[in-house]
Order: C-alpha cells, then sequence, then structure tokens
C-alpha cells in the first residue's frame, strides 16, 4: 500500500505541473468539408485524438471550433462512405483549412492508438490489429461484448452458457489477453473459466485488438494480445445529445434497453449511461430449453470532466451488476430432461425434473453466480509544450458470489472480493526530426479476500509495477515501431486452516487442516518488439514484426485447491510455476484497390513455460474425483503455435456497393517433446471459415440512409488436435451456422431519427457445440447418447437506436 500511496503522490505532483503558456495559447480551427465534387458533406466528424475533443460539420459543410492548443497536433477526418484523412496540424500557425474527402467503399486506413507512442494509421503499424467500428458492432445479433467480436478473424470465446463469454486470441486466453476499459486494464478475477468482462456492451463506441505480445504500455499478461474497449468520443462543443437503444432477441427472450445522456458546454463535458438486459434459458434442437441458462445483467455509468486548449480531466465511475445461472447439465437416467434442485417434502435436497416455468422465467434459478463491479478512473493529460503528460489512476472492486444451497438460497458458497488500484504515468516527447517516443511506467496493486464458506483459492496480494519506452520513426515508405519494457510482480498468498466443519480456524486447533500453504513468490520479466510496415507500391503494403511476452503465473494456477462450481471441476494448482515468455513472429502481406481488398496474417509463436490444466486419473484408471467432481491440476510445458488469418472483400466497379467477404482463421498448437495424447494444446479454436455477401445502399438517400442487407455463413471446421489423456479433451466435429441482417436509417430532413437493424444468427437452426464451450463436457444425455449441453439455436436480433439532439 505505501507503493500505492508513493506513486498516487507522483501523479499529484505530475498534475500540478505548469506549461509555459499565456493567454493567448489557444486558438480556434474553421473550414468547410466536401466532396470532390464540391457538395457539402454533412456530419462529417473532425477529432482530435490527442485531445479527445472535436466536432461536427453542418447542413453546409462548415464546422468550428475553439479552445485548441497553439502547437502541432494530429486531427481525424472522417464521414461514413468515404475515405478517412489524418492529418498533421500546426494549429500556432493554421486558423482556417478545408478538407476534401474521396468516396470509399472499405476503409483500411483506420486510426490507432492502442500500444502506439502516438495515433497511427493501421497501414503503418507493423504489429497486427483489428478495428471493430459502432457500425460493426451495432450490426450483431450478441448476447455481450465478447459475444458481439467473435466473428473478428483471429479472435473466439470461451463460453459458458450464453451470459458468459471470455476472449481467446490466436488460441491463447484468460490471463494471457489484457482488457482495457476506460483507460485501465479491467481486473475482475477473469482466471476462472466461467468469470466474464464486466463491462456493458452498450457503452463501447469502438473495440481495437491488438494481436500478439506486441503492445509494450499496459504490462505484464500481454502475451496473447489487447483488447481495448473505447467510449463514445466526447460530444462537439455546444452540443447535448440523448440516445436510446432497446433491443429484443427470440431465442432467449432477450429484452435489453440503455439510455445515454451526453454533453459538452464550454469547457465542461459529461456522459451518463444506464443499461439493464435480461434473458431466460436459451434453446436448441438437441437439449430443447438449457435449465438455469438465463442471466440479467444491470449497468451505470458517469463521466464528467472538463477538455480545454491545455488537455483533459476526466473522472469516470460505473457500476456493473451480473447474475448468470450456473448450467450443470444435470439430467434424468431415462428421459434425458434437466433436473432441477428442490426442498423434498422431508426437508432435505433433491432434485427433480425442470418444468416449461422454469424454461421461460427471468428470475436467477439455482446454483447461480452474483458479481458486482465497481470502478473509479481519473484520465488526464496535460499538454506541456510540443509533449503531453498522461497521468491515469483507477480504482476497482470486483464481487463474485455463487449460490449452490437450495436450502440456504441467500446463503453464497464462495465470494471473492478483489481491490484493485492500476496506475499509469506516461510522457509523450515532442517530435524530433520525425521521431514519436513515449516513456512511462505503470502497474497495479491487488488485494483478494475471502468472505465465504468455500474456498477455491487463497486471500493473497499482489504489487506489479513496469518502465516502458516505445517509438516510431518514418523512413520514406518505411515505418518503424518497436520498444522494451521491464516487469517485477510480487504476490503473497496466506495459509488457510479448516476445522472438520470445514469453517476457518487457527493452525494450532486440535482439529484443523491446512487448506491452503502460505506463499511468497516474485517474478520478473522482459518484453520487447520491433517491426516495420514498407509500403511496397500504392495497392501492395509489407509488415514484418518479432516480440517477446511475458506473463507471470495468476492465483488460481499457482495454489487453487478446491470445486470450481461453474467449471464444473476441482481445481489443484502448482506453486512450482514458473512465468511464461514468449517469442513470437508476425507477417502481413496487404493488398488494395478500388475493387478488391486482400490482407493476408502469418505469425509463429514458442512459448516456455506455457502453464494449462489437465484431468487427472485415479489408482484405478478413471477419472480422479475429489468432492464429487473431476480433478484438474495446472501443469507447464513448451508450446509452439503457427498460424495466420487470410482476408478478402470484393466490391467490382460499378457495384461498388456490394461486397463479397470472405475470412479464414488458423492455429496450430502443441506441446514439444509430447506423445500423441498430451502433444495437442488444451482449447485451441478449431479452423474458421467467414463468408459474406452484403448490400451498402441508399448512402444519401432522403428517407432511408447507411441500408444494408448481409447474408452469411460461418464454417467450423472439425477439431480433432486435442488434448487426449485422461479424457481431458473430445473431438469436436464441424458445423455451419447460416446467418443474415437487414438495417437501415430513417432521415427526415436530413436529420437521423432512429435506425431498426435486424439480424438473425444460426438460421438453419444447427444443433452444434463450439469447441470452446465449457458446456461441451457437462453430463451425457442417456436419451441421445450426447454429452454435454449444446449452443444456442436460431436466434433473431431486433434493435433499435433512437438519436435526440437537444
Amino acid at each position: 500500500m505505501k507503493k500505492i500511496i508513493i506513486i498516487l503522490l507522483w501523479f499529484a505532483a505530475a498534475l500540478n505541473i505548469q506549461a509555459e503558456v499565456t493567454a493567448d495559447s489557444q486558438t480556434n480551427l474553421q473550414g468547410k468539408i466536401t466532396d470532390k465534387n464540391g457538395e457539402p458533406v454533412i456530419g462529417a466528424s473532425l477529432y482530435f485524438p490527442d485531445l479527445k475533443t472535436g466536432t461536427v460539420t453542418n447542413t453546409d459543410g462548415f464546422y468550428k471550433i475553439g479552445n485548441l492548443p497553439k502547437r502541432k497536433t494530429v486531427v481525424q477526418i472522417n464521414s461514413v462512405g468515404y475515405k478517412m484523412i489524418l492529418d498533421k496540424i500546426d494549429l500556432g500557425n493554421t486558423h482556417q483549412k478545408n478538407y476534401v474527402l474521396d468516396e470509399s467503399v472499405t476503409e483500411i486506413n483506420e486510426v490507432t492508438v492502442t500500444g502506439q507512442a502516438a495515433a497511427t494509421q493501421m497501414t503503418k503499424m507493423p504489429s497486427p490489429i483489428t478495428v471493430v467500428t459502432t457500425t460493426q458492432l451495432q450490426q450483431q445479433a450478441s448476447t455481450n461484448i465478447i459475444d458481439a467480436l467473435s466473428s473478428q478473424p483471429g479472435f473466439s470465446q470461451i463460453t459458458t452458457g450464453s451470459g458468459i463469454s471470455k476472449p481467446v486470441i490466436r488460441g491463447l486466453g484468460y490471463n494471457r489477453v489484457v482488457v482495457l476499459n476506460n483507460g485501465v486494464r479491467q481486473e475482475g478475477q477473469q482466471w476462472g473459466d466461467e468469470h466474464g468482462i464486466e463491462i456493458d456492451e452498450n457503452e463501447v463506441n469502438r473495440v481495437e485488438i491488438l494481436k500478439g505480445p506486441a503492445s509494450l504500455m499496459y504490462g505484464s499478461d500481454a502475451m496473447a494480445g489487447v483488447i481495448n474497449f473505447f467510449s463514445a468520443p466526447i460530444l462537439p462543443q455546444g452540443q447535448m445529445k440523448v440516445n436510446a437503444l432497446a433491443n429484443y432477441q427470440t431465442n432467449n427472450g432477450l429484452m435489453a434497453y440503455s439510455l445515454d445522456f451526453a454533453g459538452h458546454k464550454n469547457v465542461f463535458v459529461w456522459d451518463v449511461r444506464y443499461s439493464q438486459k435480461q434473458a431466460h434459458a436459451y434453446q436448441n434442437r438437441m437439449d430443447g430449453s438449457v435449465y438455469n441458462s438465463g442471466f440479467s445483467e444491470n449497468a451505470a455509468s458517469a463521466l464528467v470532466g472538463v477538455s480545454n486548449w491545455w488537455g483533459y480531466s476526466h473522472l469516470t465511475v460505473s457500476r456493473y451488476h451480473l447474475t448468470p445461472g450456473i448450467i450443470e447439465g444435470e439430467r434424468d437416467s431415462l428421459t434425458g430432461k434437466f433436473l432441477k434442485p428442490v426442498i423434498l417434502s422431508n426437508g432435505t435436497a433433491g432434485e427433480t425434473l425442470a418444468t416449461n416455468a422454469d424454461f421461460t422465467t427471468y428470475h436467477h434459478q439455482m446454483p447461480y453466480q452474483q458479481v458486482n463491479h465497481y470502478k473509479a478512473v481519473w484520465d488526464n493529460s496535460i499538454m506541456i509544450g510540443e509533449g503531453s503528460l498522461k497521468a491515469t489512476v483507477g480504482y476497482q472492486q470486483n464481487r463474485r458470489q455463487e449460490f449452490d444451497d437450495v436450502l440456504n438460497p441467500s446463503q453464497y458458497g464462495l465470494y471473492f472480493q478483489l481491490h484493485t488500484i492500476t496506475y499509469d504515468l506516461n510522457y509523450r516527447l515532442p517530435e524530433m526530426n520525425g521521431y514519436n517516443i513515449s516513456f512511462g511506467v505503470n502497474g497495479m496493486g491487488q488485494n483478494s479476500l475471502n468472505k465465504g464458506t468455500e474456498f477455491l483459492v487463497p486471500e493473497y496480494r499482489l504489487f506489479d509495477i513496469g518502465a516502458f519506452i516505445v517509438g516510431k520513426k518514418t523512413f520514406g515508405k518505411v515505418d518503424v515501431s518497436g520498444g522494451l519494457r521491464m516487469d517485477n510482480r510480487a504476490e503473497t498468498g496466506d495459509a488457510l486452516y479448516l476445522n472438520t466443519a470445514g469453517a476457518k480456524t487457527t493452525s494450532n486447533a486440535p482439529t484443523a487442516t491446512e487448506r491452503f500453504t502460505a506463499f511468497s513468490s516474485n517474478f520478473n520479466g522482459i518484453s520487447g518488439s520491433l517491426g516495420a510496415s514498407l509500403q511496397l507500391t500504392e495497392n501492395w503494403i509489407t509488415k514484418l514484426n518479432l516480440s517477446r511476452g511475458f506473463r507471470a503465473p495468476n492465483i488460481d494456477e499457482l495454489s487453487s485447491n478446491g470445486v470450481h462450481e461453474g467449471t464444473i471441476r476441482y481445481e489443484i494448482g502448482n506453486p512450482q510455476l514458473k512465468p511464461e515468455s514468449s517469442l513470437q513472429l508476425d507477417y502481413e502481406l496487404g493488398y488494395n484497390t478500388e475493387h478488391v481488398s486482400a490482407k493476408l496474417n502469418l505469425f509463429a509463436n514458442n512459448i516456455s513455460n506455457y502453464i494449462f490444466s489437465h484431468k487427472l486419473n485415479s489408482l484405478t484408471g478413471g477419472d480422479s474425483i475429489q468432492s464429487g467432481y473431476p480433478a484438474f491440476k495446472f501443469d507447464a510445458g513448451k508450446v509452439q503455435m503457427l498460424g495466420g488469418e487470410v482476408s478478402i472483400d470484393i466490391h467490382p466497379h460499378p457495384l461498388d456497393w456490394l461486397h463479397f467477404e470472405n475470412s479464414f482463421s488458423y492455429v496450430y498448437s502443441h506441446l514439444l517433446n509430447q506423445p500423441d495424447s498430451t502433444r495437442y494444446l488444451p482449447f485451441t479454436p478449431a479452423p474458421k471459415w467467414i463468408s459474406g455477401l452484403r448490400a451498402e445502399l441508399n448512402n444519401k438517400g432522403k428517407l432511408f440512409r447507411n441500408t444494408h442487407i448481409s447474408f452469411g455463413l460461418e464454417h467450423d471446421f472439425k477439431q480433432g488436435n486435442i488434448y487426449s489423456a485422461y479424457n481431458t479433451e473430445t473431438v469436436t466435429e464441424a458445423y455451419t451456422l447460416l446467418n443474415a441482417g437487414i438495417g437501415t436509417d430513417i432521415v427526415w430532413n436530413k436529420h437521423k431519427l432512429f435506425s431498426v437493424l435486424v439480424d438473425g444468427t444460426n438460421l438453419g437452426d444447427i444443433a452444434y457445440q463450439s469447441h470452446l464451450s465449457r458446456l461441451k463436457y457437462a453430463p451425457v444425455n442417456n436419451a441421445t447418447g450426447k454429452t454435454g449441453v449444446f449452443n444456442m439455436g436460431r436466434n433473431i436480433s431486433f434493435k433499435v437506436i433512437v438519436p435526440v439532439d437537444l
């Protein structure tokens, strides 16, 4: 805690640094944005990423924005259907500037900020990155934010029913993926298989997915990559807006709504949102309705702050509450119908068949989880000369409870309470001879408590700190980026002693048994990245990047010893585990013309001390059973991963509005020097091909604008490369899903009244199991002979979005 206080004092000192400025240090910028024919582009966005401020053009294409610093900065100009412009502008000498936008049917030159010294165009980044826009997110029939990203190349999800999803990037998940939200890493005990991401999907405006360990600015754990969730940009000066969203989905009766009120008056900014979502049991053709697969979700957030010529200071507070059912998959041995726990007439616990009322209720069943996540983030940026200082501090509290006693339904068993303070202080130097360099220090401190009567991991404390430097430089047609990072993490776990009743006691009690052994570990690691992007011709681009990653073992891997209810298993940690380290090579070849956009990404990743869990065998040869559940233990080995993604978008002239889009993702991962049964890495995604035909119409219509119609399929190939030892994994058969969507903006008098979107998934109602579904290993259905629970069947989503300018 003393270390945290010292760092916070550094923050306070940093925020009191006064830039050498005078009263005339602020300026205005105005101009007009038109297309190549001289026609005004209405509603075009002009945004300053470093200042988090911007404006939009009026009905005549004019814009004007004040409270800008007299310095060099980057401005981003874009509008739907046009090619984005990234302009370096000297606001000290420029007060008026006009822009001409070229029409474009695809946008491959998005601007990204994840892991970079400064805002950078995608084509100039050597490391592979995917940008998911607001439009793409809104056109997904998803049940959570990770589900909304699952169609992206190289991206998968580990699921536990329809309400819980964990991100997987190129076959790596859990703590190997760093999730950022509101500028800080999300810390919600993501080591658990059924611990999802506590983020309101309606709050997310844009997502950047950085693949591989090339990101050096976000600390240990980013071996697989970084998922950066961005909220909507601060509104243009002088504006206030209300946005309302409603969504209904047919399969599980999902009902959701979200209401947002944002504004920017003078230098003051605010953004307040409330969202609610609930769903009953989902259904599929094999299982019918899946007992206890419903969930409910409530989220609220508020941003307040100032944005001015000297920078910005924003405070964001949020609360996220999720109540998902825990799907155990217990069935009647004769009929195969799902069983539910009940209180029998003699007052003891028993089971009976679940009824139709159980499948359609929006109230949680037994067992279930209750997750509360509280977060406060203070994000600051101060312009100092031609450089800038960023200071961000966050506090998070994650409360995760599991209820599984039907005789005492209000008494939790497991109750983890995690307190996290994150800090980040970095300075971006003024550009010197084309060099952009940032350096800083960041990390976090954690304190985890066990408040329940059941125990999976010990109480522990963690502190880590890392220092980094990253930079980039352009040499003609070559853009070079790289950096270095050093990390230290200290982790201390407490001993726990239980009496014969399973309650906490002291070590010297007569009947005390040791559940957890005290430990103290210290891990150090070095990460680095170096790469280049070369513009071969006007149409061809190639990239190469070499990066090294580092990840310390998490608390579950080191010291777990107990039943993990939501994963249907007993977990055993391994205190002898060492940190993981990886060396990854990425290559990209891109091609872009007026009619075709294509990209090939390849990677090779070698990981030392890769940590994974596998099932244990008993002395008699069957599953090792502890407390009624199969036992799994964490182990480590050397891993080699190979794979990549290929994507192509064909939009032939004159049918520029028609897109034939295809992508293919593949990961081959194996443990070195192992026999066949233990050769392949558990939970490696199956190869996936996504193909679709999408039409974009009426971008300039009087009543309908931004109309789209899409038809597509997703084919997941058979996954036979499995960790078959001890029946840890089983083969997953191939399946094909059909999807479709249609949507449009309703416009009146050049103003959008509302948007309507209808999207359907698995329209063929195929009964399938994803290879990354935890429910694939639920109990067997004796009536069908099939093991586990199947994924969601046909689902149609109806969504309405209403923006109101005040």
